[in-house]
């Protein structure tokens, strides 16, 4: 029986602008694609997710990137992109809501130790019962074992669990150890998804 319901977090409950990162490289005359390739720069991305980095430590790293290759003017943009938190998708919070009244709602998240701090910016903190993140646990997702810590973490089997994700390597991993999953690629899918679910939780009362 299913009795948690684990989420990603981006795509999902979190929107990102997808206008700002080209807006920042315009407004600091940096050519595209130079913020992304800084952050993963020497592995330094993988390093913020399996928490070898915590959150300040990558973003310094980031800043350094930037200004060695285009100037200590460059500094300032690595904070204005990476100083947002994203918004809430209203629409998708709404269908969590109505998972968590019959099961435990999980974020599984790849994520830096910034996580927490993002999900008070967000108001979501309140809107699950927990979360399980990849700084946290040494390993991100498509991961196999991130299901496994995942697992030991909230006292829950592979059988009780239902995942959803943007990534379909992610929800492989999780099909392949019996999880049942569900590729989110928009809310009225997740619905029907937590639909299923809901219903198959009163079959069991």
């Amino acid at each position: 029986m299913i009795t948690a319901l684990l989420l990603d977090l981006d795509g999902v409950l979190r929107i990102w602008d997808s206008a700002l990162t080209p807006s920042v490289e315009t407004a600091y005359g940096l050519p595209a694609g130079a913020l992304a390739a800084a952050a993963s720069a020497h592995g330094g991305l993988d390093r913020a997710l399996t928490g070898d980095l915590d959150d300040r430590a990558w973003r310094d790293s980031v800043a350094d990137e930037i200004v060695s290759g285009h100037g200590e003017q460059a500094r300032a943009a690595v904070e204005e992109w990476m100083s947002p938190s994203g918004s809430v998708d209203a629409e998708a919070l709404a269908v969590v809501r109505r998972a968590r009244s019959r099961v435990r709602v999980i974020l599984l998240v790849n994520a830096t130790s910034r996580l927490e701090a993002d999900l008070e910016r967000l108001g979501l903190t309140d809107e699950v019962d927990g979360w399980v993140c990849s700084a946290d646990i040494g390993l991100a997702k498509p991961d196999p074992d991130v299901f496994s810590r995942a697992a030991l973490r909230t006292q829950l089997l592979f059988s009780q669990m239902a995942y959803v994700d943007t990534s379909r390597a992610s929800i492989a991993s999780a099909e392949i150890l019996g999880i049942r999953a569900h590729l989110y690629e928009g809310v009225e899918g997740l619905e029907e998804f937590v639909e299923e679910i809901v219903q198959s939780t009163k079959v069991h009362c």
